[in-house]
């Protein structure tokens, strides 16, 4: 069973494919997070790089787009990108141009852009200026592989190109048709609004994610598609009625008074997709670190003792890892480089086969992943490409009081630093006591484990110091409330005030 599920709320819609109720993708867009891949925008270029062979491109977003030398060309052009072309020689600082996005702005990089202009369609990708035809890789039947090639053909003018998507293996010839006569008719629109309007603005925006998603995900192995919001549901209707046989058979609207993603278990399945620790059913788990430059996957036995010997129990648990390993990559939209370290196998055509089924595995994948094999270290390396904010970025923020790195100070650190901070107080002044405010915790640790370092401020520089617990105050801080004589900070610690 096939699901895909959504969840619209007042700032945020979330949608979720389940497959036999596991969380195979995940999608969240908020009011302020608003994907920016596939619009198209008239720009203007500020700055020109050619020791990068770049440009900065303002759209009209908080940061300027970066484009590439090789996305200033149609995809087609192989004789200019072989001439090694410099970037001043196709756009100038100041000049206007029509680009799309086709990477999310993520940290301090702007978004990635190109002038190769596509509209996709329920059955079609069209390429207004590059005169290509090409056909899904996932199509695999060479009479469908060439009765599509032959009609995209017909249907191509001038510097007109399309791609048929997967789905278009199914769609009759008037289907397809039609698709290709909505998408020309969209880039005429887009066309008209740009010479009207003034750069940097957008001149046109793809569809919002509910209708996107019905476009590109619901093929014929989807069940059900459903839906929580009525406003979104007749919007689905409304748009890809004429794209999507059978539409409204598949599409539901819930009205049940549990929210949706919790009737249909999605939320658990979410909290797991945040967790660095992901158990395999084995009793085996997977330990993933994202970091700005690669992401590392270990591969652990864990509970996984196995029956017929240690190889055998290294070989199924790495197994069980490639699948669990592909979902994930998926599910959190992992990107760039990735090293999997896979627990040492010492049987040669366990390698090769662990290395065949993640490379089958990725086949599947809608986002080009590129297999390189086992390192001499023993790590395998794969790439793999995202175009939006994985789910840890959507979902999370850094830590304020570890700025990422997932440790913070430990308890003898802090009290070493009251310590430290104390005497600087204490050297050339008259202070009797101080009053300090800390956790529980901390507090608990400075009277019993820690009261010689109390003892020692007194004993060595004649300073009390009197502890206030506080809750409220954070593990890795501590307030100096107030210095001065025994007597006054006392009555301080007893919440009095001192009266002269």
């Amino acid at each position: 069973m096939k699901r895909i599920i959504v969840n619209c709320g007042y700032r945020e819609t979330r949608v979720a494919v389940m497959e036999n109720k596991k969380l195979i993708d995940l999608f969240i867009e908020t009011s302020e997070t608003q994907r920016a891949v596939g619009n198209i925008y008239k720009a203007k270029v500020s700055d020109v790089l050619p020791g990068m062979q770049a440009a900065f491109v303002d759209i009209g977003l908080e940061k300027n787009a970066f484009l590439y030398v090789d996305d200033c060309l149609p995809a087609g052009a192989v004789d200019l990108k072989e001439k090694k072309l410099n970037i001043r020689e196709l756009i100038t600082q100041g000049q206007e141009i029509l680009v799309q996005v086709t990477k999310e702005a993520v940290g301090t990089k702007g978004a990635k852009i190109t002038t190769q202009i596509s509209f996709p369609g329920r059955f079609l990708v069209y390429m207004p200026n590059d005169s290509y035809i090409g056909i899904s890789r996932k199509i695999e039947k060479e009479e469908d592989r060439q009765r599509l090639h032959l009609l995209l053909t017909s249907l191509c003018e001038g510097t007109e190109g399309i791609i048929a998507r997967t789905v278009a293996q199914e769609a009759s010839e008037e289907e397809i048709r039609e698709d290709f006569k909505f998408l020309k008719e969209l880039w005429k629109k887009t066309k008209e609004k740009e010479r009207m309007l003034k750069s940097p603005q957008v001149v046109h925006q793809d569809l919002e994610l509910v209708s996107r998603i019905a476009r590109d995900l619901l093929t014929e192995d989807v069940d059900e598609f459903i839906v929580d919001d009525g406003t979104r549901h007749e919007q689905v209707i409304e748009q890809l009625s004429y794209a999507i046989p059978n539409l409204e058979a598949k599409l539901k609207l819930y009205k049940g008074k549990m929210g949706v993603f919790d009737f249909y278990e999605v939320e658990g399945e979410i909290e797991k997709a945040l967790r660095r620790k992901v158990w395999l059913k084995s009793g085996g788990y997977l330990v993933i670190d994202q970091t700005e430059a690669l992401t590392s996957i270990d591969v652990n036995t864990g509970k996984f003792t196995g029956s017929q010997g240690l190889e055998e129990t290294v070989f199924k648990t790495n197994q069980e890892a490639v699948g669990e390993i592909i979902r994930q990559l998926r599910l959190r939209d992992i990107g760039g480089i990735i090293l999997v370290d896979f627990i040492d196998m010492r049987k040669p055509q366990h390698r090769d086969q662990i290395l065949q089924e993640m490379k089958d595995g990725v086949k599947k994948e809608k986002n080009k992943a590129h297999i390189l094999g086992f390192t001499q270290l023993g790590l395998l390396e794969m790439t793999r490409k995202r175009d939006r904010q994985t789910v840890d970025q959507v979902l999370t923020r850094p830590c304020p009081y570890c700025e990422g790195r997932g440790k913070i100070l430990s308890e003898d650190a802090i009290v070493g630093k009251i310590e430290r901070e104390i005497k600087e107080y204490a050297q050339g002044s008259d202070i009797e006591a101080v009053l300090l405010e800390v956790h529980p915790h901390i507090a608990e640790m400075l009277k019993s484990r820690h009261k010689a370092h109390l003892d020692y401020l007194k004993d060595s520089w004649g300073i009390n110091v009197l502890i206030r617990s506080n809750e409220n105050v954070h593990q890795q801080e501590y307030h100096i409330l107030h210095l001065g004589s025994l007597e006054e900070v006392r009555a301080r610690s007893l919440g009095k005030k001192m009266t002269t």
